[in-house]
């Protein structure tokens, strides 16, 4: 008698049309989830490196101008020039001033004996024509010393401090009160200086965000000495 075997059919081992695209779907969302998340750290370090770029920058244009007008010239020694002239101005409705004063500021070329000259400094802007709603802040810097001699200098040409400013508001105190513009020609003398500026200026970053920045300084001179 013979005896025949049967024998389970052989399969070859591997994976099913199926099993496949759910494995190929599996990776595409992992893929996508890990592409999000560097994405988004990418973003978190550029509006990091944004905002720290725009802090030095907001605080080193508060630091200039405050030195600026720290060191304001109100002094009895010939040729020295008492000026100080703040313009309110708004544009887009947002304060928009100006200003132009003689000083001493640590900033500027020294002599050889230590002392540095006075300099009339100004700071002005004007509309970024790059980017409407941005205002690019200006500083142009002369001799001070030539007083009550009618001369035409060649005007320096002015440097960009800032061509992000949002906004420039800068008051002045009398002693009593705060007010918007200030000028020393038609004060008394030795009041020529306001005791205090306040300076508030707003910056903006490239992706349109907006910093404030400001600070109240002391004007030493504004107290007469003599």
């Amino acid at each position: 008698m013979t005896i025949r075997r049967t024998m389970a059919p052989r399969f070859d081992a591997g994976f099913t049309l199926l099993e496949m695209m759910l494995a190929v779907a599996i990776l595409a969302i992992v893929l996508v989830m890990l592409s999000q998340s560097f994405h988004t750290v990418a973003m978190s370090k550029v509006q990091g490196e944004n905002s720290l770029a725009l802090d030095r920058e907001g605080r080193g244009i508060i630091w200039r101008l405050s030195d600026e007008f720290q060191n304001a010239v109100q002094t009895p020694i010939y040729p020295s020039d008492v000026m100080l002239v703040g313009t309110a101005q708004m544009q887009n409705d947002l304060p928009m001033d100006s200003v132009s004063l003689s000083t001493f500021g640590a900033g500027h070329q020294r002599a050889l004996v230590g002392f540095g000259a006075e300099q009339l400094v100004t700071y002005t802007t004007s509309p970024n024509p790059d980017h409407p709603g941005w205002f690019v802040l200006t500083r142009s810097q002369m001799s001070a010393l030539l007083t009550g001699v009618v001369v035409t200098p060649t005007t320096p040409p002015a440097l960009i401090v800032a061509d992000n400013l949002v906004s420039l508001h800068l008051r002045y105190f009398n002693g009593t009160q705060w007010v918007e513009s200030w000028n020393s020609m038609q004060m008394p003398r030795n009041q020529q200086l306001p005791l205090a500026v306040s300076i508030n200026l707003e910056l903006a970053d490239s992706e349109g965000h907006v910093r404030d920045f400001a600070t109240e300084v002391d004007v030493p001179m504004a107290q007469p000495l003599w």
